[in-house]
């Protein structure tokens, strides 16, 4: 059966306290509405419906560029309503899944299970799950053959109803053409004035249809956010999965508690972790990699042998083998680093291509910049790159010596071998092996007195 994938993204999230809507709130540096279409993806369904609502042009705005089919819900009237707004783009056979953006981290494996348990217009399935602390939500009542009969609401529920630990996800799989059949049937006559989806189950029971219920391996797969501290729980679970994953695959992390995972990370052997790192985008890191504690790496490469020492924030790098980074170091977009560079405390930087065993140690700003090999940057060098209007480039030849608080005024070329004197501002291209020295002239004045704050 040809499967389709149903999205109920319109609330409005407003225990969140955010004029963000609630499936945009982040987790892992990505929205919640994010992760369960990337899901839905996985699962190679022939459509993906979102029902919108709060905040639609704003959702439809970052989801653009997802080949993503939309439905609006202006007014919400519950889930089954929900559903009821696809029914036009609805094909007339397959079967639906039915899952939610503000419930971010249910498995693909999970909902593979769940899709197999459909395997025909005569069953139904949906995901449950037992609690020992149910309150809030829908229980699963069977009957006493442990067939599912129906879900009850915990604002409808009976006493003896309540008692009740398996509950309703909210997650189901169901044959089009009885979508198609139940949903328009569906009442509101309920304690909410609302259309359950969950009504459905009641419905299938009475036409004999089989319902088959599966459980996930983890009871966070089917969590929820409604503010902000059930979003900080599931970031957290969603990072030790992360973490745990990382471990087995041979990354030594010295505190799995205390990582950051925002986006994808290819690794070789032997990769050492410190604590409170943060990875965005895609990083890859070569054999042998050492990450100090506190750094930030956001789309970057770092070679075979390479130490990022603490508290350094590499962006857009890339960065050869046997490097030494930081610590306090930022590489910011389009720095490419050969092998053997040391970047050393409290140096930035920008679009600069430095060549094998370069030296900036201390103290110094080099950006839109070509560096040969075997160059040393002095501490306090900056590269004058920008005029009011335009950068402009310094190009430093091989094995050149660039004296402390050297001030490189682009374009300027400073030749291979050459030597910038101490405290120069270097204005016009240095020869090869040369010495460029231009300084103001010192003066001494005697008897010299500072001047003194007025009474």
């Amino acid at each position: 059966m040809e499967l389709s994938v149903v999205i109920l993204a319109a609330g409005k999230g407003t225990r969140m306290k955010s004029v963000l809507p609630k499936v945009m709130q982040p987790l892992a540096g990505r929205p919640l509405l994010r992760h369960v279409v990337d899901t839905a993806r996985g699962l190679n369904a022939a459509h993906t419906l979102v029902v919108y609502g709060h905040g639609g042009d704003l959702v439809q705005k970052a989801f653009a560029a997802d080949a993503l089919l939309w439905a609006e819900q202006a007014e919400q009237k519950g889930t089954g309503h929900a559903v009821q707004m696809v029914l036009p783009q609805l094909p007339a056979s397959g079967k639906t899944l039915i899952l939610y953006g503000d419930v971010p981290l249910t498995t693909a494996a999970t909902l593979r299970l769940l899709i197999d348990k459909v395997d025909g217009e005569n069953t139904l399935g949906l995901i449950t799950l037992d609690m020992q602390n149910p309150g809030g939500y829908g229980r699963i009542v069977r009957n006493a053959a442990g067939m599912v009969q129906r879900i009850v609401e915990q604002k409808d529920a009976s006493d003896a109803e309540k008692i009740i630990t398996e509950v309703n996800t909210g997650i189901f799989c169901v044959p089009n053409a009885l979508l198609h059949k139940w949903l328009p049937a569906l009442k509101s006559n309920n304690a909410q004035g609302e259309y359950y989806l969950t009504d459905i189950i009641a419905m299938a029971a009475a036409e004999n249809i089989c319902i088959n219920t599966i459980q996930p391996a983890h009871a966070w797969e089917v969590d929820g956010i409604n503010d902000k501290l059930q979003l900080a729980t599931l970031e957290r679970a969603h990072q030790r999965v992360e973490a745990d994953a990382l471990m087995r695959a041979g990354v030594t992390l010295i505190d799995p508690a205390r990582i950051d995972v925002r986006g994808s990370i290819h690794h070789g052997m032997d990769v050492h972790v410190e604590p409170n790192v943060v990875f965005e985008g895609r990083v890859v890191l070569g054999n042998n990699v050492h990450i100090g504690a506190n750094c930030q790496l956001r789309d970057c490469e770092i070679g075979d042998n390479s130490t990022i020492k603490p508290n350094s924030l590499i962006d857009g790098a890339v960065v050869g083998a046997g490097a030494e980074i930081g610590p306090f170091a930022r590489l910011r977009p389009g720095t490419v680093l050969a092998d053997n560079v040391h970047i050393g405390n409290f140096v930035e930087t920008k679009k600069a291509v430095i060549g094998k065993g370069s030296k900036a140690n201390h103290l110094a700003y080099l950006g839109d910049a070509d560096i040969g090999s075997g160059v040393n940057v002095g501490a306090g060098t900056i590269t004058c790159n920008y005029d009011g209007v335009n950068k402009h480039l310094t190009t430093i030849g091989d094995n050149a010596f660039i004296g402390t608080n050297t001030s490189l005024i682009a374009p300027v070329t400073v030749g291979a071998g050459a030597t910038t004197g101490a405290g120069s501002a270097i204005s016009k291209d240095v020869p090869d092996n040369t010495l460029a020295v231009a300084r103001g002239k010192q003066i001494t004045i005697e008897s010299w007195q500072r001047p003194k704050k007025k009474q």
